[in-house]
């Protein structure tokens, strides 16, 4: 099984703070689902590796990031089109069985419809998350957020043993 994900960066884009140190990492196809409830099956991994505070639904169809924490995204069923970094940012297609770990400050948004993927989302550390839009005002006191926020002990599918704890120093 491949540990090692590939790796996007987006920059600031002057709406959306983005990560200019830390990249979108990507697991494409790495979670063994199984038919009957895979999104309990994607909550247990995260929550064995550290990442709480878990959710499962779709995922929103307008620009948001979070100032606060990272995040993960296990797609437990359907697919769609992301387009990570604000408008002038990068399109990642996902499907079931992808992970994907968002940095703070990245924005993100489904392309698609918000039903069109199923997810199961959470947290470094079980933290809790902010919603930020991109609206005026949110800046400067976001980057100060994400300037503050620590990096994961875990990597959220492999632990101790995955790469975001290689990439994300």
């Amino acid at each position: 099984m491949k540990t090692q994900p590939q790796q996007f960066f987006v920059k600031d884009d002057g709406v959306f703070p983005n990560n200019s140190s830390l990249p979108i990492l990507f697991y494409p196809k790495v979670l063994e689902l199984p038919r009957l409830f895979p999104g309990l099956a994607v909550r247990k991994l995260f929550l064995k590796n550290d990442w709480g505070n878990n959710w499962q639904q779709g995922i929103y169809t307008y620009h948001h990031y979070h100032s606060i924490t990272h995040e993960v995204l296990g797609v437990c069923k359907g697919e769609t089109l992301l387009l990570l970094g604000g408008e002038q940012g990068i399109t990642v297609f996902i499907e079931e069985g992808d992970v994907l770990v968002i940095p703070a400050g990245v924005a993100h948004m489904n392309l698609g419809k918000e039903k069109d993927v199923i997810c199961v989302g959470g947290y470094p550390n079980g933290r809790d998350y902010d919603m930020n839009y991109g609206k005026e005002g949110e800046r400067p006191a976001a980057d100060e957020n994400i300037g503050s926020v620590s990096l994961p002990q875990t990597d959220p599918v492999f632990g101790e043993k995955g790469g975001l704890l290689k990439i994300w120093k």
